[in-house]
C-alpha cells in the first residue's frame, strides 16, 4: 500500500509540475489583475462570508478573479450581488461553476455539511468540476485528513493540463479581520507542495505572507494525509499563543489601572520594553488607547470570543492525543467559555479586558 501510495503521488506531483510551470516562472509575490489571472485559476467559488470571508472574497474580486459567492446568510449575499457579483443558492452550486473552490467557515461541523452535506460539494457524483479546494477554516486536523482523503478519490470532469483527481490544501489564516480588510493575511498551507504553488498567487491577493507548512514526498499514504493538516496544528498553535497573550496584556493593564497607571502610559512602557507583542502595539485591548481596532467599537467585528474558544479546545483535544499537558491553555479556555456563558459570545475575544478583568476605558 505505501508504495501505491508513493507511485500515485509522483503521478500527480509530476503533472502538477506541467500545470504550474507559468507560475513557477512568475514573481510568487506579485499582484494580478484580470488580465493576468491565470486561466485554471480564473473561476473562484467562495464560501463563508463572515467577518473574515467577506474582505478576502472582496479582495480576490478587485485583484480581477471571476468570484461567485455562497452563505447561509441571504443579508451579506445581497452585499455581492448588488454589485454584480455572482451568488449561488448552495454549496453544490459554487462547485458546478467553479474551478478553485475556498472556504472560511466557523467550525468544523460547518466544513464538512458544506463539503459532504445535501447539496454540498462533493454532491454530484464521483466527478467534480473544482480541481482545487482551499479551507481556510480553523477545523481539527482529523477533518481535515478526512477531507482530503476523501476528495483525492474523485475525478475531475475536465482535466486541467494532466491533473486527473481534484486536489485539497488546507490554508488556515492569522492576522484577524483587519489583515483580511488589508489584504494582509498570513496563510499557513498544507497539502502537495505543487498545488501550493500553483495557488499562490490567490493567496497573494488575500494576504502578505503564506507559509508553507507541510509538504509530501516520503511516500506513504498516511504521512501524506497527515502533512495536509499540519497547517492545522500550527494554527491551533498560533490561536493558542495569541489567547494568552491578549488575555496577559489585560490582566497587566487593568492591574495597572488599578494601581493608578493610566493605558496609555502601560501601554507605551510594554511597547518600547520587553513585554512588546501584537496584544500591545496591533491590537489593545483597552477603549480608547488605539484607533481601528475592536476595542474602540464596542468590541465588535473582530475575532468573537466563541471562535476563540472553539480554537482553544481544539488545541486542547490535539494536546491530549499526544499526552501534552498544558495548563495555560486549559485556564484561558475555561476564561473564554465563561465569556460566552456570560454573552459575549459575538464580542472580540479583547473584550476580557473589559468583562473578564473588569478593566476601564482610557479617558
Amino acid at each position: 500500500m505505501a508504495s501505491f501510495g508513493f507511485r500515485r503521488h509522483e503521478i500527480v506531483s509530476r503533472n502538477l509540475r506541467l500545470l504550474t510551470l507559468p507560475l513557477l516562472q512568475s514573481s510568487p509575490a506579485r499582484r494580478f489583475s484580470s488580465t493576468a489571472v491565470p486561466s485554471q485559476l480564473e473561476s473562484v467559488g467562495f464560501i463563508g462570508l463572515g467577518n473574515m470571508g467577506f474582505h478576502m472574497a472582496s479582495n480576490l474580486i478587485n485583484d480581477g478573479y471571476k468570484v461567485t459567492t455562497y452563505d447561509i446568510n441571504s443579508a451579506t449575499m445581497k452585499k455581492f450581488s448588488d454589485k454584480g457579483i455572482c451568488t449561488k443558492e448552495t454549496a453544490g452550486e459554487i462547485a458546478e461553476s467553479s474551478d478553485v473552490v475556498i472556504t472560511m467557515l466557523p467550525s468544523s461541523s460547518n466544513v464538512l455539511d458544506v463539503y459532504t452535506g445535501q447539496n454540498g460539494l462533493l454532491s454530484s457524483g464521483s466527478h467534480l468540476r473544482p480541481w482545487l479546494f482551499i479551507d481556510s477554516s480553523t477545523i481539527d486536523p482529523k477533518t481535515s485528513r478526512v477531507l482530503s482523503n476523501k476528495i483525492s478519490k474523485y475525478l475531475l470532469k475536465e482535466k486541467k493540463g494532466y491533473v486527473e483527481n481534484p486536489i485539497m490544501l488546507d490554508a488556515p489564516v492569522s492576522g484577524g479581520v483587519l489583515a483580511a480588510e488589508a489584504g494582509t493575511l498570513t496563510f499557513m498551507v498544507g497539502g502537495m507542495e505543487e498545488a501550493y504553488i500553483a495557488a499562490k498567487p490567490l493567496f497573494s491577493s488575500m494576504g502578505k505572507n503564506t507559509i508553507y507548512c507541510g509538504g509530501n514526498g516520503n511516500g506513504a499514504v498516511s504521512l501524506l494525509l497527515f502533512l495536509y493538516s499540519s497547517c492545522e496544528a500550527a494554527k491551533l498553535c498560533n490561536n493558542l499563543a495569541m489567547a494568552v497573550s491578549m488575555l496577559g496584556i489585560s490582566e497587566a493593564l487593568a492591574l495597572g489601572q488599578n494601581l493608578g497607571i493610566p493605558a496609555s502610559t502601560l501601554t507605551k512602557v510594554f511597547n518600547s520594553s520587553s513585554a512588546r507583542c501584537w496584544s500591545s502595539d496591533s491590537y489593545n485591548p483597552v477603549p480608547g488607547v488605539m484607533e481601528g481596532v475592536p476595542s474602540a467599537r464596542n468590541y465588535d467585528g473582530g475575532f468573537t470570543s466563541k471562535l476563540m474558544a472553539k480554537d482553544l479546545s481544539l488545541a486542547m483535544s490535539a494536546a491530549a492525543e499526544v499526552g501534552f499537558k498544558c495548563p495555560i491553555t486549559s485556564e484561558a479556555h475555561s476564561i473564554y467559555r465563561k465569556m460566552c456563558e456570560e454573552g459575549f459570545v459575538l464580542k472580540d475575544f479583547s473584550c476580557v479586558f473589559r468583562h473578564y478583568y473588569s478593566g476601564k476605558d482610557e479617558d
